[in-house]
């Protein structure tokens, strides 16, 4: 079960501002991503479960963590039915994200009071999510609809709390767009932990990189 609570979480996601997100069938590639990503500052990670057998590699790396890296926060994304969810937080997770909203889900992670987190496109779809008692939104994808979004759907209803995946670079400049329109934390994937980080087992890189985009967002807050 979740060895964090739902609160727990999205406190941890307001204070960083930021969700790694990643996927590799090699347990090992996994444990040295999260791992750099933890030296780097990161308390968040999300395992995009893209593959088949996921959930196993998800058994390993949550052991992994719980033991080498007792404050990293893991979730699990690409979540996209109920059975899936309650596999994954029966296996541990912290958290759950789906590329859309499901009532289902919300349901089964509601029931055992873990974090999820939908993909939403429009404001009647992050307000059922809301009723629905969703903590913080995911804008997907992100580089479809932009800061300008999340700066025009929280005029209306200021108490809604947006983290946009995709579309968001470890720069000041995308750091800046987003921040400054409202966002509560961003998720990033392979803007972040790049194919070239992998191909070269450049993790000193990322750990920098991670250091890095969180400086970025403290300064932005600011």
């Amino acid at each position: 079960m979740a060895q964090f609570t739902r609160i727990e979480v999205f406190q941890k996601m307001k204070e960083t501002g930021l969700v790694p997100l990643y996927y590799n069938a090699d347990i090992e590639i996994c444990k040295k991503v999260i791992k750099a990503c933890y030296d780097g500052g990161a308390r968040l990670f999300e395992f995009t479960s893209r593959g088949d057998f996921a959930h196993l590699v998800f058994t390993e790396l949550i052991q992994y963590t719980t033991k080498e890296l007792p404050e990293m926060i893991l979730g699990v994304g690409s979540v996209t039915d109920a059975a899936a969810a309650s596999l994954y937080m029966l296996l541990g997770a912290n958290f759950i994200v789906t590329p859309v909203l499901r009532e289902d889900i919300a349901i089964v992670c509601n029931r055992r009071k873990v974090l999820w987190s939908p993909g939403c496109g429009s404001l009647t779809e992050i307000a059922k999510a809301e009723e629905l008692g969703c903590e913080i939104v995911k804008l997907f994808p992100g580089d479809i609809y932009g800061p300008n979004f999340v700066k025009s759907a929280l005029a209306p209803q200021p108490w809604t709390s947006i983290m946009p995946t995709g579309g968001v670079s470890p720069n000041e400049e995308s750091l800046t767009s987003w921040f400054q329109a409202g966002v509560t934390c961003v998720g990033m994937g392979s803007q972040l932990i790049s194919h070239e980080i992998i191909k070269n087992q450049e993790y000193i890189v990322l750990t920098n990189q991670v250091k890095n985009t969180l400086a970025i967002i403290q300064k932005i807050r600011k």
